[in-house]
């Protein structure tokens, strides 16, 4: 009898003992108290986007506080249409969006704004009647970031008779692709003597620029510019340009203009190999992260914010800056 007795208590204190923990359990933070972010990615199509991908994913991973669901579109906009929808399904709390392009937004968006989540764009921009239908929109000024360079071409071409400019564009359609596209147009009509022979499509991929500019050079090795714009793009160029013996920057036949300035691209120009390396930053993480906490404290937010670049000639670099860069 005393032998049941024991074992009856030793069951009852295991009992409460499993209820402890259990209420222990229940006290730590679960994804439900998370604030859930859908994050739609254009894709992983360039160092710059690489970089871009990182900051977004370690602001938000690392924080217990945030939940953050990504998905690659793969330069698809169907496959961020499927995202974002999806995103509404599970109810996330917030979309992130770095759009393909800019038009064909407005039904996949009006279907968000329905679902009362807010969206932030990030990067690119939209096109849609109604800004109402997106929180704010986060990049770069990709416009400015075009007149720095026809500005710095200005300077280095002055006096020069016929400069031939060759215009390597990214994905048509995307915000950089246009903007930086129209600072190159509106600076060539102002300037009697800048001629662009060619645009090529190169789709902001090393790979694709190298197929377009390696056909585009067969016949064609009359150039005194190259406006490339991405990295990425360049460094393809590069590679045509060395096959087909046409020297570049410093003291080279083609003058290299390009855009993003990641670590690659500035050490080729502190080496004197890319004249002219215009910044666009991707490390834009942190910047959203304080967006959404002023949104979600009922603070007003700017309805377009910029982040902060420069440019880059090879008098403005030095190693030690180089290694430093984090992308």
């Amino acid at each position: 009898m005393m032998r049941r007795f024991c074992s009856v208590l030793l069951c009852i204190a295991m009992i409460l003992s499993l209820a402890g923990c259990r209420k222990e359990a229940e006290a730590e933070p679960t994804d439900d108290s998370r604030f859930v972010i859908g994050f739609s990615q254009v894709g992983s199509e360039s160092d710059w986007r690489i970089a871009n991908t990182k900051s977004m994913t370690e602001t938000f991973s690392n924080d217990p506080r945030y939940k953050f669901v990504m998905e690659n579109a793969r330069q698809k906009q169907e496959n961020q249409f499927a995202s974002v929808r999806r995103f509404i399904l599970d109810g996330v709390d917030l979309i992130l969006i770095a759009p393909t392009i800019e038009e064909g937004w407005q039904t996949v968006l009006q279907e968000v704004h329905d679902a009362g989540i807010p969206v932030i764009i990030m990067d690119r921009s939209v096109a849609v009647w109604d800004d109402n239908l997106f929180l704010t929109n986060i990049g770069s000024d990709f416009l400015g970031q075009g007149k720095k360079a026809a500005d710095w071409l200005n300077k280095e071409t002055k006096g020069d008779d016929q400069v031939n400019i060759l215009h390597l564009q990214g994905t048509i359609g995307a915000t950089a692709q246009i903007m930086r596209t129209k600072a190159l147009e509106d600076a060539v009509a102002e300037h009697d003597n800048w001629v662009v022979t060619e645009q090529l499509y190169g789709d902001f991929t090393e790979a694709k620029a190298y197929e377009v500019m390696t056909e585009f050079l067969r016949t064609n090795t009359d150039i005194d510019v190259l406006y490339s714009e991405n990295d990425n793009m360049t460094f393809g160029a590069m590679r045509a340009f060395d096959e087909a013996g046409i020297t570049y920057g410093k003291g080279g036949q083609v003058k290299i203009i390009t855009f993003d300035a990641t670590k690659e691209a500035l050490q080729y120009c502190m080496d004197g190999k890319i004249d002219l390396c215009v910044e666009c930053n991707p490390l834009f993480g942190p910047q959203i992260k304080d967006l959404i906490a002023q949104y979600r404290k009922g603070e007003e937010i700017p309805k377009h914010v910029y982040v902060d670049e420069k440019v880059f000639t090879s008098a403005d670099l030095d190693q030690a800056l180089i290694d430093a860069r984090e992308y």
